[in-house]
């Protein structure tokens, strides 16, 4: 793996997010040898050259044509780096190809998808090669699911061990939806059959403790007097990545439980948005009406810096384990870009450069990254605070 040329490439680098990732990279992989790759030589050229104009010596960055309909270029790519960054999405259209060259490189590999049908399909198809080559596959590793699965294990830190944990978490936030992240969101909601046989598909494979209890427990909408707001659950892939971090880890104690809420303030906004989501759910069956979604915001196009400035979210996790009851909190700005941009990239930093434990296959940023993500975050200025601890 040392003798590869780079430590890290960025794949989809001027799609939104890539550019987004390349320039935090630029300003914080001092000493790693990274590289962008693209299926548009022109356009990673004058991306290089606007991060040259910030600083020139970025003006000897390496590029590499890589297509995501071609595989062998994927499998040149994965050959010649270390560590993978994918920001080339919806994953379920366009991803597989890199997972396949990646597993069998033993190259290790972070993406940014919330698509649970995408992150099933692959376990079943690779998790198994993956972990033989030594390739560590990071899904999720933007808002989706970083903020959720560091934080819940860093809020289980905070209870003793060996002892049942109950966990929820409550995610308020703000910010403005890209042209990507719409057609991920759209895709995956035509897809519900699919997502299902995925999902079967992975159950008949993955392990499961006999001396151990997990599980994702479907909270009821209610009042969280705590933060003030209306709690609904939120079924997004979240949940799924904590649940499966802690049939991983022991610390999680001998029976855990984790409930995940989206918080809103008004009651008629926490009225309102389940209906609306149906409506969308029911546009994305039909073609025509998909389509249409689709093209309300076009891939590539994405909030704009004073928008991304206002955007910001805060994850509470409130625990109770063994008598003890802890609370704490994720932060940041952003969610969806500027922090996403930061996760991926210290997530990448991370495999590439910090000692540690031992891991391979598709595994979550808690199982495989832990506390040093979790030290590179805070440091990077997302916060993980304890509230209150008794």
């Amino acid at each position: 793996m040392n003798d590869r040329p780079h430590d890290i490439v960025v794949f989809g680098a001027t799609g939104f997010t890539g550019a987004l990732t390349a320039e935090y990279l630029a300003r914080h992989a001092g000493g790693v040898r990274w590289a962008l790759a693209g299926r548009n030589p022109a356009k990673l050229e004058k991306l290089r050259s606007d991060l040259a104009a910030a600083d020139p010596a970025l003006g000897e960055l390496h590029l590499l044509r890589a297509d995501a309909e071609e595989p062998d270029s994927l499998r040149d790519v994965a050959a010649a780096t270390r560590v993978v960054i994918t920001t080339v999405g919806p994953y379920i259209r366009y991803g597989e190809p890199l997972v396949a060259a990646c597993a069998e490189a033993g190259t290790d590999y972070v993406d940014l998808t919330g698509e649970p049908e995408f992150v099933d399909l692959m376990y079943t198809r690779y998790h198994e090669r993956a972990a033989r080559t030594g390739a560590r596959i990071v899904h999720c590793c933007g808002f989706d699911s970083i903020p959720h699965d560091l934080g819940a294990y860093f809020t289980v830190q905070q209870l003793p061990e060996g002892v049942p944990i109950k966990l929820e978490g409550f995610v308020r936030g703000g910010g403005t939806l890209s042209g990507g992240t719409l057609e991920s969101a759209v895709t995956a909601f035509s897809r519900v059959r699919q997502l299902a046989e995925a999902s079967g598909e992975r159950r008949k494979l993955e392990p499961r403790s006999d001396v151990r209890r997990v599980r994702g427990v479907r909270g009821i909408p209610k009042r969280q007097g705590s933060i003030g707001g209306w709690a609904l659950p939120m079924l997004t892939i979240d949940p799924v990545i904590v649940v499966r971090s802690a049939r991983a880890l022991d610390r999680y104690g001998p029976d855990f439980s984790y409930s995940h809420y989206l918080v809103l303030k008004r009651l008629p906004v926490a009225l309102g948005l389940p209906v609306g989501m149906a409506g969308l759910f029911a546009l994305a069956q039909v073609p025509p009406a998909r389509k249409w979604l689709m093209g309300r915001r076009k891939p590539g196009e994405g909030p704009s810096p004073e928008q991304r400035a206002k955007a910001w979210f805060k994850v509470r996790f409130e625990g109770e384990g063994g008598g003890r009851r802890a609370v704490t909190e994720v932060s940041g700005g952003d969610p969806g870009y500027g922090e996403t941009a930061k996760m991926v990239s210290e997530a990448a930093l991370c495999l590439a450069q910090d000692e540690l434990p031992a891991s391979a296959g598709q595994v979550t940023t808690a199982i495989a990254m832990g506390d040093a993500l979790t030290d590179r975050l805070r440091r990077a200025g997302i916060g993980f605070e304890v509230l209150e601890k008794s």
